[in-house]
This record gives C-alpha cells, structure tokens and sequence, in this order.
C-alpha cells in the first residue's frame, strides 16, 4: 500500500475509538486498563522479534542518536514518564466521553497539535511564526464557542470538555517526551516500557477508586480487545510506521478526519446530533489546526 492510503487506513481505526467506548458498559477506568494491556500483549511479538533480529545480527536496534550508559538511563525514565502520561490521557479523554459529546470530545482532544508546539516552544526552543500564533488563538476561541455550548447545553457537558481537553494536554506531553526517548530507544523498546507503565498506573487508578476489574461479560472483553487491536494497533502504530514516508504534517493533518468521521459514526449509530455551537467551534478548531500544521511543516 502506499504510505498515505495506510495513513487513511489509521484514521478511520481510531475515529471508532470513541464509538467503541459509547458502547462499553464498563467504567472509563476499567477501558482504559484493559485497552493498554491489550495493547501491552499484542506488541510483545514485535519486541521479541527485534529483540530475536538484534541478537542474530549482534547489533542494537538503529536510533537516532547512540546511547551512552546514561542516556539509556534517562531514556527508560522518560519511557516511564511517557506511559504515566498516556495513561492519564485515557482515563481523562475516555471519561469525557461519558458526559459530553462525541464530537466535542474527539474535537477537543485533537487539538493536541497546538500544545505540542507551545510545549516544543518551551524545552526546546522550536520556532512558531506569527502566523502560526495567529492560527493558535483562533483555534483557543473555538474552543471557547465550543466550551460555551456545552454550558448551554448543560448537565455535565462542561466537565466532559474540560476532561476532552485535559486529555488533549496529557498526550500532548506524552508525544513531546516520546520525542526524547525515541532519540535512544527503538520504538519496540520504547512502547515496551511506556505501555505496561500505562497498564499499569491504570490498574492502581481503578482499584483506588473502588472500581471493579472484573469479571465482565465477554461483549466487554471483545470491546477492549478491539480499542487494543484496531485503534492502537491498527491506528496509532500506522501513523508511527508511516512518519519514515511522509512529512509529519501529514500525519497531523489527517487526524483531523478523527473527529469529523467519530462524529458522523455517532449520528448513525447513536442518533446523537451535534448542536451549532459545536459544530462552528469543531470547524473553527479544526481548520486553525490544519492551517497551523502547515504553516509549521
């Protein structure tokens, strides 16, 4: 296939990580653990074959920069880091969605592109034309006219953006570190340690909480093998895999079809209708953030 029609393939796995999640009857808690021990087993084979790969041919993996001792160090407390992040990420973004809606909350936390840059900015100096701060504050007045209407909604729409966001801030901080870390670690090794560290934060998170891991009926089961194996695996590890053909800003920009694509899943299978003010605010957001990706690049 060619790189871009795999990155297609990416998008319309992971625009079914919201509607999968509407149709669990678990606790985002319980999702949210199950879906990265899932994911923790299915990319155990890949270790094990670089691993396996590496030995016979008595070299380490390739990376981008070659490790010292103490740089193998900090990067494994990185890719530790990392995993304590995506795991806040799902439990806030997961939560959300059960009290806002699906398109405000793929919306919302699709904006991650945006505190990338400003978190880029920070610890590392990376440049953002005005333009491209233009563009951020019009994709922050989106966000406030989506915001409004979950006010005027009511009930807990309010919380649940706020949660969509939250999440949108933590995976943000799980990319920039993932930067770092993939600088000396391949990336088999790299999600080896940051996705059972999610597992397993997630697990503590759950039992502190007093909710139940189980058991659940095998519809649940077969939900959270399914966020594991199509909307990780056959998602998030595409665009990986498919960043050593294109430019970055196609990847950022193709994940906007997320939202658009969760929130039409959503119509036909949930009869949810998005309201106006979600609606112009979701475009608002997501035109600054195809603009601002390009004005990166």
């Amino acid at each position: 296939m060619r790189p871009k029609t795999v990155v297609a393939i990416g998008v319309v796995f992971t625009a079914f990580s919201a509607i999968l999640v509407r149709m669990s009857d678990a606790p985002a808690l319980v999702i949210a653990a199950y879906r990265m021990g899932f994911t923790s087993l299915f990319v155990s084979p890949l270790l094990i074959r670089e691993l396996t790969r590496d030995a016979r041919q008595r070299r380490p993996s390739s990376v981008e920069v070659p490790s010292t001792g103490r740089s193998t160090r900090r990067a494994v407390f990185g890719a530790i880091a990392s995993g304590a992040f995506l795991a806040a990420h799902f439990a806030f973004w997961i939560t959300s969605l059960s009290h806002t809606s699906v398109a405000s909350s793929t919306v919302l936390v699709t904006a991650h592109p945006i505190i990338v840059a400003l978190l880029s900015f920070w610890f590392f100096g990376e440049h953002v034309t005005r333009r491209g701060a233009l563009l951020m504050g019009c994709a922050l007045g989106g966000g406030i006219l989506l915001a409004w209407g979950g006010f005027a909604v009511g009930g807990g729409a309010p919380l649940g953006n706020l949660l969509a966001f939250a999440g949108a801030m933590m995976v943000a901080a799980y990319i920039v570190i993932g930067r770092m870390v993939r600088r000396h670690l391949s990336v088999n090794r790299y999600t080896a340690i940051a996705y059972p560290v999610s597992f397993v934060l997630l697990v503590i998170a759950a039992l502190a909480a007093g909710v139940s891991l189980g058991p659940y009926p095998l519809r649940e089961y077969l939900i959270f093998a399914a966020l594991a194996l199509f909307c990780t695996m056959l998602g998030h590890s595409l665009f990986n895999w498919a960043l050593k053909y294109v430019s970055g800003t196609v990847i950022a920009t193709s994940i906007l079809g997320e939202p658009v694509i969760a929130t039409l899943l959503a119509l036909i299978i949930f009869g949810e209708v998005p309201t106006m003010a979600t609606i112009g605010g979701g475009a608002i957001i997501l035109a600054s953030i195809y603009l601002f990706a390009r004005e990166q690049r």
